[in-house]
């Protein structure tokens, strides 16, 4: 499985932007797939997973209400919906595929390469 992010960008504090995982590989619909977040000087964090059909979610406590994850699998893409977005969620962004979902990065075999969000104060 191949992931590609995209969607990141500059935006203001209390924006939205919608962040895109796309994957290419038959199997993409078998596997579970969170999003993680890495800031300059700090580990990465888990953001949001879903589970291979899209019924299960779950989310960091910093994000829940405020961000929103979910999947196609007729277009093997993962959205990760971000709404009233704060300075602090500024990081490259990553998304993961593995068989189990997870808040442990070490739980997902495939990753994509990141695309940074900045949030403006």
């Amino acid at each position: 499985v191949q992931l590609q992010a995209s969607g990141g960008g500059l935006v203001q504090a209390g924006g939205s932007l919608r962040l895109t995982c796309a994957a290419s590989g038959r199997t993409f619909s078998s596997y579970r797939v969170g999003w993680f977040r890495q800031a300059p000087g700090k580990e990465r964090e888990f953001v949001a997973a879903i589970s291979w059909g899209g019924g299960t979610t779950f989310y960091a406590d910093s994000v829940k209400g405020r961000f929103t994850i979910s999947r196609d699998n007729g277009v093997n893409t993962v959205y990760l919906q971000m709404n009233s977005l704060k300075p602090e969620d500024t990081a490259v962004y990553y998304c993961a595929a593995g068989r189990a979902i997870s808040g442990v990065p070490g739980s997902y075999a495939y990753w994509g390469q990141g695309t940074q969000v900045t949030v403006s104060s």
